[in-house]
């Protein structure tokens, strides 16, 4: 074999496995991607029950219910951006800073009937604090109120 077929040989086994890894590290991270969702986006877009995404809004006001199943504590609420709202469910202890009214991110999947089954719940921490995805969809459905934050608060 001559020089230049042994070095073109050497480059196309490089690039060969550049590429694998570049595959691999992507299919590593599309199953740890969790979307940023609105109650309206699940509406038009309407996730496959089981894809994991992230739920964000406000907590609608008189939505909270509280329960123990099983020993455990639960709650459902609904969580709204002015155009949709949806049912979540959650069996755990909710945070300090949950409450209706305030903005939230929930973590989990759509179930069958289409209700949202959250394994973790995020609240707020502070008045002036939103996560930047609740905040831009919040503004682009039209229920985010420039000065004083959300409708509500």
């Amino acid at each position: 074999m001559t020089r230049k077929r042994r070095r073109l040989v050497i480059v196309l086994a490089s690039l060969a496995g550049l590429g694998s890894a570049a595959a691999l590290t992507l299919a590593a991270f599309s199953d740890n991607l969790v979307f940023f969702m609105t109650p309206a986006d699940i509406a038009e877009k309407n996730p496959a029950p089981g894809q994991t995404i992230r739920l964000g809004g406000m907590v609608e006001p008189g939505s909270v219910h509280h329960a123990t199943v099983e020993g455990s504590p639960a709650a459902t609420f609904r969580v709204t951006d002015g155009k949709a709202a949806i049912e979540v469910s959650y069996s755990g202890i909710l945070p300090d800073l949950f409450r209706e009214g305030q903005g939230v991110v929930a973590v989990g999947a759509l179930a069958q009937d289409h209700s949202f089954r959250a394994q973790e719940v995020l609240a707020k921490h502070d008045e002036k604090y939103m996560p930047k995805d609740v905040a831009d969809a919040l503004k682009k459905r039209g229920y985010w109120k420039d000065k004083g934050g959300v409708p509500g608060s």
